[in-house]
Parts: C-alpha cells; structure tokens; sequence
C-alpha cells in the first residue's frame, strides 16, 4: 500500500514530548500506577485463573508450566508472578511441581489494575501477508499498546485460516509476556469493509492510511484527545476505489504517513506508533 505526505510539525511536537517523558518499550497508559505494576523483575506467566487471597494456591499447567520448569528451570520456593490478561497480578512462589503442571501459591493479595485509558482498535488487512509478517504486525501492536487488532478481508485480502488465527493468539499472549502488559489485546474475528462502516460511522476519530491524502500531523494538529479510537490500513495493493469511496463516506479522515510505498504492517506500525505518541502527549498536556 502507498500513503503519502510528511510535515515537520511531526518532528517538533515529538521534540517537544520528549522533553516532558521517556520513550518506553510498552506505551499504551501514561499513567505512573499502570507503568510501575507492569514492570516488575520476576518472572511472569499467564493464567486465567488466579488465586483471590493471599495465601490461595492456583495450578498452573500446559505451555506456561513447561516455560516455568523446562526453559527457565524454575524450582519449589521460586518467586513468580501470574497475569491473568484482564488486569489481575500476583507475586507468588513455586509450592510445589509434579510431572503435570505446578502450584503456585500467593504471598500478597492480588493487584487489579484498571485499563489504560487510551484505546486505539487496528483495522488491518494482513491476511495475505506471508513470510511472518503477520505475526510481526499482530505482535509489535500488542508491544505499542493496541486495544484490538481486526483483520480486515477486502478484495484484494479476502480470508484468513482459522489455523492463522490461533497461531497469532499464541503471539499476542507471548507479546504481552515479553512487554509486560498486564491487560491482553484482544484479536476480533475478521470483518469485512462492508461491516467496518458502522463502526467508524459511530467512532469519534477514525484514520485511514491512504495515498496522497494530508499527513497525519496536520489532522492531530487541530484535535483535542479523545478516550478512543480506530486505525484502517488496507491490503497489499491498496483499497480499491469503491472500498477507499465507502469509508470516507462513512466518516474516515485518510491521513498520509510519508513521501514511500509502505507494507501493510510498516503503515501500521508509523500510524499506530504517531497516535500513541500523540495520545501521550496529550495526556501530559492535560495534566
């Protein structure tokens, strides 16, 4: 896909964020509570279960446990934390270990944490994308602090197996592992253009990358923050006319994202990462 367009307001307002904040590996709240119990040093596993007091003993099995005792060789007495992906965090110990699994016992009451407030959606047409570069694209939103990420069937990315869809719910849950993200981006079910509509019609602010169309800093110069919003990137090969017509239609501001051609996941990636660097600046701003 092709989009077009640069501003050196870009460069001056990121000038400018810096000087309030530090770039961090995994962006999507600015608040301090969120940021300091998402970035503990011990070693942290998923579990949908966790325990509900101190002292409350959950069993932790499957893929978590063979990372726990056979990759990183964790023993009885060794302090770990679970995540549940909806907030929950708990700092705990190995009780005990058998050929099944282990039981992981709490030593505090656990921590919910309340979602960032930010909660950019990623419409992206990335089902023809082969060579593991959906994987990057889904993984690398999951680090940037996407809410959701949408593959998006059009006519030139038309389906996407159910088997790629597992496989790259496997990659977000390690994603959130490796950045310490403590509420798990959600993977929606393939839409189609026509069903998207409704959604940005109702959407606030609503983004499409697109060829030769205002760079995207000249639309965030004259917005105030909003609590949420979505982000449209089209297939290799571009919308076509009618797709790119509907969804302008429909409320879609096309906002450029430099003078090249970029892949599906590159368009992403600068969208994403420009509206989550813009989000944290007007935070700060705000307060």
């Amino acid at each position: 896909m092709q989009v077009i367009g640069c501003n050196p307001r870009l460069f001056s307002l990121i000038n400018r964020s810096t000087q309030h904040f530090n770039l961090r590996p995994f962006s999507s709240s600015s608040s301090s509570a969120y940021s300091s119990q998402s970035r503990g040093g011990l070693p942290r596993f998923f579990s949908e279960t966790l325990p509900t007091i101190k002292g409350g003993v959950v069993r932790v099995k499957g893929d978590e446990f063979w990372h726990m005792t056979k990759v990183l060789r964790l023993g009885i007495d060794d302090k770990v934390e679970l995540f549940n992906g909806k907030g929950g965090l708990v700092e705990g110990r190995i009780e005990s270990i058998d050929r099944s699994g282990v039981d992981f016992e709490a030593l505090e009451i656990p921590k919910l944490v309340s979602p960032p407030t930010t909660q950019w959606h990623v419409f992206a047409a990335f089902s023809t994308l082969k060579g593991g570069r959906a994987d990057w694209l889904v993984e690398k939103c999951t680090e940037l602090g996407a809410s959701s990420v949408t593959p998006l069937l059009t006519v030139r990315s038309q389906s996407i197996s159910e088997n790629r869809a597992d496989r790259l719910q496997r990659v977000v849950l390690a994603a959130a592992k490796q950045c310490q993200r403590l509420h798990e981006m959600i993977l929606k079910p393939p839409i189609t253009v026509g069903e998207l509509l409704p959604v940005v019609a109702t959407s606030r602010l609503a983004f499409l990358a697109a060829a030769e169309a205002n760079p995207v800093f000249n639309a965030l110069s004259s917005l105030n923050k909003e609590p949420n919003g979505i982000i449209i990137i089209g297939p290799e090969g571009d919308f076509t006319e009618e797709e790119l017509n509907s969804l302008r239609q429909a409320g879609a501001v096309a906002v450029g994202l430099g003078p090249h051609r970029l892949r599906v996941e590159t368009a992403t990636m600068a969208l994403l990462s420009t509206l989550m660097l813009w989000s944290d600046y007007q935070e700060l701003s705000s307060n």
